[in-house]
């Protein structure tokens, strides 16, 4: 693949990270910060007031939830759209005979299970007024351990498929990767810390939504890229069907 071709899909990549990022960011506004607000205003209540008592508000909750909130996820957006277009880059026709199009979409659904769903099952989102100020850098290094083991071993997996496939044929060298992987990432599940810092008195109904929420975002954020992206890569590495087009609407004047 040429450079030309790169910095197009890179481009491309980036322009779709920010269209998903919108989409996200309408699930966000108007699934997650409900949510977020609710669990705020329990912050307030006298039985946990103690435990925040020494937070300082440095920017309004208004603020927060609008134009913070917008820039946070765009950003995102944009950053991850051009570091999955890279990841794409070396991913085309590295995973059998796919278009373009289905490469985008397996690659998302890949990047949504490893960097987002392993580490959110042991390490799950939590609202605002969950958790202790002492332990967030504590809950922040495992989280981002569970991350990067989850991104290494879906590398692993893949790479294992692989060699295993002239052996084994395609079907089967998949499932054994998939069962390794799962293997490893429930090991790694028994082996690290649990972190359980949610009050007693926490609403369950809130932090179940909550966490729904969060993971609607998520999908969201990477099934949009996949499908804009997968649209865009294909009609840049695939013109012909536009061409064709093209060419039918003057035979059809």
């Amino acid at each position: 693949m040429n450079s030309a071709t790169v910095r197009n899909l890179l481009v491309r990549g980036m322009l779709a990270g920010l269209a998903a990022g919108v989409l996200a960011l309408l699930v966000a506004y108007f699934l997650g910060e409900p949510d977020v607000d609710k669990a705020i205003a329990f912050e307030h209540v006298p039985a946990h007031t103690h435990a925040h008592e020494h937070d300082t508000e440095v920017f309004s909750r208004s603020l927060q939830s609008t134009a913070g909130l917008a820039t946070g996820v765009l950003v995102y957006g944009v950053a991850f759209g051009g570091i999955a277009a890279l990841a794409y880059c070396y991913a085309l026709g590295r995973v059998g005979r796919l278009t373009p199009r289905a490469t985008a979409l397996l690659l998302s659904g890949c990047a949504l299970l490893a960097v987002y769903v392993v580490p959110f099952l042991k390490y799950p989102a939590n609202p605002p007024s969950v958790g202790e100020a002492d332990t967030i850098g504590r809950r922040t290094g495992l989280y981002f351990l569970m991350m990067l083991l989850s991104v290494l071993l879906a590398i692993g997996a893949t790479l294992l498929g692989k060699r295993l496939a002239p052996r084994l044929g395609t079907w089967w060298a998949t499932v054994t990767a998939v069962a390794a992987f799962a293997a490893v990432i429930g090991m790694a599940y028994a082996f690290l810390p649990a972190v359980n810092e949610v009050p007693s008195h926490f609403p369950a109904t809130l932090l179940w939504r909550f966490r729904l929420s969060a993971l609607a975002i998520q999908s969201t954020l990477w099934a949009g890229f996949g499908l804009l992206f997968g649209e865009l890569a294909e009609r840049l590495l695939d013109p012909r069907p536009a061409a064709a087009r093209a060419r039918a609407v003057p035979a059809a004047r």
